[in-house]
């Protein structure tokens, strides 16, 4: 607050205190030193905007009075002692005695052991979020009294540089930039990298306008409650696109959990971009797979396949098409890929970045594509699987559909077996060598459905007659495979 009385030789000593560029118009100093106030608030620091405070002031004090206080929203005062808080809340009058209340402030801080190093709540990295800028490190929301709904303001302002940056980025779809300030939102825990959790009773505003936070999931099971889809808060659309002051005021419920806010200038990033990537950096070379899929079949003891081979599927598991761009992630430990065109597109929807196949995570950054299964793509066409054995070599599985033209012996024993039990014997079967012949009958008219006899009657075109106890084809493989 007093950073904002200060005259330009006042901005400039105090940029020149803490060896920051005097240079530039009033409102690209009062910006810097803001962000100044925010981000560094030691000690030493506000020790001597009080005292540039105070050396101007008092010495107009017998002569003229001090002019009045800027207009209450533009009065941030920081809500806890933490180093680096930049959430605030504002001057509850205008008339308040600042150096007093400052003294009070500093005496608070001054009371912290200096350069402490306190460990910092962190973020986990976005894959679809590119950061350019930390424009608030995650500070905590602190609520000010027992009420169970907060607000918690903080302001900022971008940098000529920031802007620029927004205003040329191209649109992801119309009036969305690809440069984007975004908060981000997480439980105050300092232990790990935290997923973006949304408090309770969430409201953004942002300048003027409340902003709109992504709604709830339906829930498909019983008695769960639809979840929120917690993800970066795009602000950019309700922003002064200038070195003007933004006002960020955040609603939350209070019931007990800590969480803490950050502001982030981002580029957001498609699906279709981080494909590319994923084909530029992360493609693993056909020999290696080899020696992976060997080592594999070599070591594996839980396989009961592991001395012959092992099988994978050339189909996506997410959209059961065949796989275009096959991968998975180098954590998994299974050999079967999942296409990661479709499986970008759908965590570009709903992230969750788990594996499709063994439900266990697959991070973007853990995942590759498959060198040597791109190539069996390309080379076998006419199989929807294929068998790699122990000496990293593969061959194809033919459909089953192109490998039963004619019954096998199993499918026959199991036809008298299930006709035995179920079905009342057919006439005549007393007879040795129309004994076999009538259970294949009985076996076809039980099991198979219409469709199957009507592409059998078609098949069979060229008979004499429609003789559906006695087809030849079928009498030939009885023949054959006895």
């Amino acid at each position: 607050n007093m950073v904002m009385s200060f005259r330009v030789s006042d901005l400039q000593m105090l940029l020149g205190f803490v060896g920051r560029s005097k240079s530039g118009l009033k409102h690209e100093l009062v910006t810097r030193a803001l962000q100044l106030v925010q981000f560094d608030c030691s000690p030493e620091v506000f020790k001597k905007i009080k005292e540039l405070y105070e050396t101007r002031y008092s010495k107009k004090s017998s002569e003229v009075a001090p002019p009045p206080p800027p207009r209450a929203e533009a009065l941030p005062l920081h809500s806890s002692y933490d180093r680096g808080s930049a959430v605030a809340r504002t001057l509850p009058t205008p008339n308040l005695d600042y150096p007093a209340l400052y003294g009070k402030y500093l005496n608070g801080l001054g009371r912290l052991p200096p350069k402490v190093a306190k460990p910092e709540v962190r973020l986990v990295k976005l894959p679809f979020y590119t950061t350019l800028d930390e424009l608030l490190k995650p500070t905590e929301l602190v609520p000010q009294n027992n009420e169970k709904l907060q607000e918690s303001p903080c302001i900022f302002a971008l940098t000529p540089r920031q802007v620029e940056l927004i205003r040329n980025s191209r649109e992801l779809q119309p009036g969305v930039k690809s440069v984007q300030v975004v908060l981000r939102i997480c439980y105050t825990d300092t232990s790990s990298p935290q997923e973006d959790q949304y408090p309770p009773n969430i409201a953004v505003k942002v300048n003027h306008s409340y902003c709109s936070v992504p709604g709830y999931y339906p829930s498909n099971k019983p008695g769960v409650e639809p979840k929120r889809p917690c993800r970066p808060i795009n602000l950019t659309h309700l922003m002064y696109l200038s070195a003007a002051t933004n006002r960020i005021t955040v609603t939350w419920g209070n019931y007990g959990k800590s969480y803490s806010v950050g502001l982030y200038l981002v580029r957001q990033m498609t699906s279709a971009e981080l494909l590319q990537r994923l084909k530029t950096i992360g493609i693993k070379h056909p020999e290696l797979c080899k020696a992976l899929v060997k080592e594999k079949l070599r070591l594996d003891p839980d396989s009961e396949i592991a001395t012959t081979g092992v099988r994978v599927s050339l189909i996506c598991p997410l959209v059961k098409m065949r796989l275009s761009v096959p991968c998975r992630a180098e954590t998994c430990a299974h050999l079967q890929c999942f296409d990661a065109v479709f499986y970008l597109q759908m965590n570009e929807k709903k992230p969750t970045w788990m594996c499709p196949v063994c439900d266990k995570p697959a991070p973007y950054d853990q995942l590759i594509i498959d060198g040597l299964l791109s190539k069996i793509l390309t080379e076998c066409e006419d199989a929807d699987e294929i068998e790699y054995l122990v000496d990293g070599s593969w061959c194809p599985i033919r459909a089953e559909k192109e490998r039963s033209c004619s019954p096998q012996c199993p499918i026959l024993v199991l036809g008298s077996s299930d006709v035995n039990g179920l079905l009342p014997p057919p006439a005549g079967n007393g007879e040795n060598g129309k004994a076999p012949a009538d259970v294949v009958d009985l076996t076809l008219d039980s099991s198979s459905s219409e469709e199957e006899e009507e592409e059998d009657e078609e098949e069979d075109d060229d008979d004499e007659g429609p003789q559906p106890k006695r087809r030849c084809s079928y009498e030939k493989g009885l023949v054959s495979a006895c």
